[in-house]
């Protein structure tokens, strides 16, 4: 049996013949195990991370041929399972999820996934929240690590930018929410992302697909798979290409250049070969590339908010003074004035081996992968018309590197295990420019300074960071009766980092005034550091799951996670020398903990599921952007502050309400807040002169929504259009977030209002895969922003990105 064949059979085929009873064992081929450890991954707890159609729209679509909601078989424990038999907070999208609702970025897939959030001025300053945890809030450091893995094909993304490219060709999205890492490559505290893309085929096929809309709107996806003729190999290689590019007119104008921007400009490149190169070895090859080059980043005027500052420091009096006006006061008119050039050029590329050996009882994964991302950007970092920061621009080059190596039982016994070995290293280099214009003087130090004082001033950086990680992990489950399933795991990490920063700053007006020279300084100083880091920790899990009966689920998870400490590659403050202070040079890692419990249902014949989990999330040593209290400007840097606690409800539910029409709705509450924070970023309204921390113990935490949710249905009947019988379909795609705080000092100036879109589609698909259809999304052109920022030099105007606005297209896909 092919390995497609095994694939279609055992989790690709949703046939009545895969309607098992939940909760009973079934022994698979070892092929078959062999293809789903690689894929899906091993482990007990992680098992319905393979869930081919988890989410309510893919489970919709499977009941389609049947009465009731549709048993979803996965196969990664070595038997087929239902995802409601499985005790973890885990959500799936599926490639059908994704096509049906045009959900092509990371940013998109937030909306349909309410517990998690994406905050981002650009690729290199993204931030992944799942249940508001994950990355700090307002500051990039090259020396620290996401609190959300990115995973895809197993393997790991250790840059922010590897968020926002396009999802190209992915078979299903899964979002682990809580502490990850006794079965994922690196440990993460908050969740992971786990992106698993379509396997060659050995049966040619292949798609392509066409979409037009308003705004320039263009996108293009090309998809070929099948058996390659290689001598001496007979019908054991398979091969599959698959490519995008997604382009979009900028959606604001810029009446300084006349041009608009922000902008889309996306392409990306994979290809995969299979090898079986034995009845139990399984070989898979990919290699992949992204390119990205928008004219995007710039950020529109929102608001001005008044500080404690002098009134000559604030922006009406800076503005009055230097006779500027922004381009327009309402965001929503979409105009910028910035004069400088703008860009966000980004290249991903990569290649990985995964190797699945069969050895009878027990299964071996290698996983081998080397990534590089090569960030080039150019900001006008005072988003004005005026010349204050004319430049903010800090390239980077990454390069990485991975090794997995995995042992796991086959079949299913009284314990189930799996154990295994995880290293990974990385390069990282930066080298900045900020550089400051003739009205900086005025707009950052005062009318008192002479006023070409930092004009030319020119800050350049050169950072390098290292990171060294390994790690060794074991789970395991007892299967303690048939009802009763005790799942503990362990890990162990041990992390090295080292450091390398280098700061000058020169330029400006030439003197030997102490007074200039502290005023210059205060704006960017001279400043050179090494430092390393090293820890090792032990984390872990234990969760217990009881079958109440063959459609409900209970279960406890208790999970220790771990996010690594590392370098400050950002700058650090000084002492009363003007040394760096060293002390700040490292930041301690994160630890959480979580306690979840949760119910997992299905009723009325299984027409209907639906599941809970309440949880309770305690971090300590959290990462967090803090400040120095000591002389020239008041600097944001990375540090530990003492902790931080998130408790919430997850609720979501999908019923099959008639053989055409699917309803699905989901539910995240996110109650989030530092617990102890006594040297955080003043709240704008807080600033006044001086640099004094502020306590923000017991205010929210910031980066997430306390209420978010999605709601969706489709409707679908049968028709013909010019001869050709097929199905009519409707959709509606509803989805809500409350306000939440864009940064760190959570400030009242710098709150996203809540926003509500609804996304609409009709369209005709035939039997032989046609499928022709209109939509519309944001289809209420609803205003809404999705980043605010606080204007360089703290004047008190608040800049920010608005979103997309309602873009109406036809997409137009074919199978063949």
């Amino acid at each position: 049996m092919s390995v497609q064949s095994d694939l279609n059979h055992y989790y690709g085929v949703k046939s009545k013949a895969l309607q098992f009873p939940t909760r009973r064992f079934r022994a698979l081929s070892p092929l078959a195990a062999a293809v789903s450890l690689a894929i899906f991954g091993s482990g007990p707890v992680l098992a319905t991370e393979a869930t081919e159609a988890a989410t309510p729209l893919a489970i919709a679509a499977a009941a389609a041929e049947d009465a009731n909601l549709e048993v979803i078989t996965v196969t990664a424990r070595k038997r087929v399972e239902n995802v409601q038999d499985v005790p973890i907070a885990i959500s799936v999208l599926t490639a059908q999820d994704l096509d049906k609702t045009g959900t092509y970025s990371t940013e998109q897939l937030t909306r349909l996934q309410p517990s998690i959030q994406l905050i981002s001025s650009n690729p290199r300053n993204t931030a992944v929240t799942i249940r508001g945890l994950g990355s700090v809030i307002g500051l990039t450091n090259d020396g620290l690590e996401s609190g959300v893995g990115f995973y895809v094909d197993e393997v790991y993304y250790a840059r922010p930018g590897s968020a926002v490219v396009d999802l190209l060709d992915i078979e299903r999205v899964e979002v682990l929410r809580g502490p990850q890492g006794t079965l994922f490559g690196k440990n993460t505290t908050a969740g992971a992302l786990n992106l698993s893309t379509a396997a060659p085929t050995f049966t040619p096929e292949g798609k392509a697909e066409v979409t037009l809309g308003e705004d320039g709107y263009t996108q293009g996806k090309a998809i070929i798979s099948g058996g390659l003729p290689v001598d001496g190999w007979g019908e054991k290689v398979a091969g599959r290409l698959a490519a995008s590019s997604t382009r979009r007119d900028g959606t604001v104008y810029n009446v300084t250049t006349g041009a608009k921007q922000n902008d889309t400009n996306s392409q990306a490149l994979r290809g995969q070969l299979l090898i079986e190169a034995a009845p139990a070895l399984k070989i898979k090859l990919s290699a992949d590339y992204a390119y990205q080059n928008p004219n995007a980043n710039t950020q529109v005027f929102v608001r001005y908010g008044a500080t404690k500052r002098s009134a000559a420091s604030q922006f009406p009096a800076l503005a009055a003074a230097l006779n500027y006006k922004p381009a327009s006061e309402n965001p929503y008119d979409r105009l910028v004035d910035v004069n400088s050039t703008i860009q966000a050029r980004q290249i991903l590329k990569g290649t990985s081996a995964k190797v699945d050996w069969d050895l009878g009882d027990y299964s071996f994964t290698s996983i081998s992968a080397l990534r590089a991302w090569d960030w080039t950007p150019q900001n006008d970092r005072d988003y004005t018309g005026l010349a204050i920061r004319t430049k903010s621009n800090n390239p980077s080059a990454q390069d990485q590197w991975s090794q997995e190596f995995r042992l796991s039982s086959n079949g299913s016994g009284e314990l189930d295990w799996v154990a295994g070995l995880y290293a990974f290293g990385q390069d990282v280099e930066t080298h900045g420019t900020e550089q400051w214009g003739k009205d900086g003087a005025r707009w950052l130090i005062g009318a008192n300074v002479p006023s070409n004082l930092i004009d030319g001033y020119t800050s350049n950086t050169d950072v390098y960071s290292s990171t060294d990680s390994y790690a060794a992990y074991a789970q395991a489950t007892w299967h303690v009766s048939e009802d009763f399933r005790v799942t503990p795991g362990v890990r162990y990490t041990k992390e090295e980092k080292t450091g390398d920063f280098t700061q000058v700053a020169k330029g400006g007006l030439v003197t030997t005034d102490a007074a200039l020279i502290t005023a210059k300084r205060g704006i960017a100083r001279d400043q050179k550091y090494y430092a390393e880091f090293s820890d090792s920790s032990p984390t872990g899990q234990l969760n217990l799951a009881y079958d109440l009966s063959d459609d409900q689920l209970v279960y406890l998870n208790w999970a220790r996670g771990y996010k690594s400490g590392g370098i400050n590659a950002a700058g650090i403050p000084t002492d009363a020398a003007g040394n760096p202070s060293l002390v700040s040079a490292t930041v301690q890692p994160e630890k959480s903990t979580t306690v979840e419990l949760g119910l997992k249902s299905q009723w009325l014949e299984r027409r209907l599921t639906t599941n809970f989990a309440v949880y309770d999330t305690q971090v300590t040593d959290y990462q967090a952007n803090v400040v120095d209290a000591g002389p020239g400007a008041l600097r944001g840097y990375l540090a530990n502050i003492e902790k931080v606690s998130v408790r919430g409800f997850e609720f979501d539910s999908r019923a099959q309400l008639t053989d055409s029409w699917s309803v699905y709705a989901t539910y995240a509450y996110t109650d989030g807040q530092y617990d102890s924070f006594r040297n955080g970023p003043p709240p704008l309204e807080e600033l006044a002169s001086g640099t004094s921390a502020f306590d923000l113990s017991g205010r929210e935490l910031p980066g997430v929504s306390k209420n978010a949710g999605s709601l969706g249905t489709e409707y679908s009947w049968g028709g013909t259009v010019s001869g050709v019988a097929g199905e009519w379909y409707s959709a509606a795609d509803l989805s809500y977030r409350s306000d939440w705080n864009s940064d760190a000092s959570v400030s009242k100036y710098l709150v996203v209002e809540a926003s509500t879109l609804v996304n609409l589609r009709l369209g005709f698909r035939t039997d032989n895969g046609t499928d022709v259809s209109i939509y519309a999304r944001n289809a209420f052109d609803e205003d809404y922003l999705s980043f605010l920022s606080i204007q360089a030099g703290n004047s008190g105007a608040v800049y920010g990105h608005v979103g997309d606005p309602r873009n109406i297209g036809l997409r137009v896909k074919a199978e063949f």
